[in-house]
């Protein structure tokens, strides 16, 4: 079974002020910890390690990967099939769902995580579920209001045009045409 790590164990606004520290370009990873390390002396804790401080923004750095990497597939899944596509992102945030426990599962298997961990990843997992289908709901919901208020615009304009054009022997200069729909979305 896997220990606590020294850095997980910190108070939240000491870990907070790290992964800032961590995320900063400028700042390598002993000034970083060196800058934790005086926070923690301060206010009378354990010093951390380097090597703990390195393990953990590996991690991070990982994390962070696979988070860049599912933006990418999503920004590449919207690009090519639009955005209109919902029920298909909703497939693909399943997708990543099931990889997600199976990942779980895994580090289970291999002892990465506690079983005694196992309910509470288990209701994170199925929140995250739920989160993600009234996410999918909510864009689904966006997704038929837009079309809708494009089509209400579409038909406002295409009103505004034609009696325009009745009064002018069905002809509309380019101009009026400009007049006609810089005055529909200026509403």
């Amino acid at each position: 079974m896997a220990r606590t790590s020294t850095i997980e164990k910190l108070p939240q606004d000491i870990l907070d002020k790290l992964q800032e520290l961590l995320r900063d370009p400028r700042v390598n990873q002993l000034d970083a910890t060196a800058r934790i390390n005086a926070i923690l002396a301060e206010q009378g804790h354990d010093k951390v390690s380097k090597s703990a401080v390195n393990r953990y923004a590996q991690r991070m750095a990982k994390v962070g990967q696979k988070l860049q990497e599912a933006r990418e597939v999503s920004k590449m899944f919207i690009d090519r099939f639009g955005e209109d596509q919902t029920g298909e992102v909703g497939k693909l945030v399943n997708e990543m769902v099931r990889t997600l426990i199976f990942d779980i599962t895994l580090k289970m298997q291999g002892e990465a995580i506690d079983p005694d961990m196992a309910p509470e990843l288990a209701k994170m997992v199925k929140n995250l579920g739920d989160a993600m289908n009234k996410l999918e709901q909510a864009a689904a919901i966006n997704s038929k209001r837009e079309r809708e208020l494009k089509q209400q615009a579409a038909e406002e304009l295409a009103q505004a045009a034609e009696k325009q054009a009745s009064t002018q022997n069905g002809s509309i200069t380019p101009e009026q045409l400009r007049d006609i729909i810089a005055g529909a979305y200026a509403r």
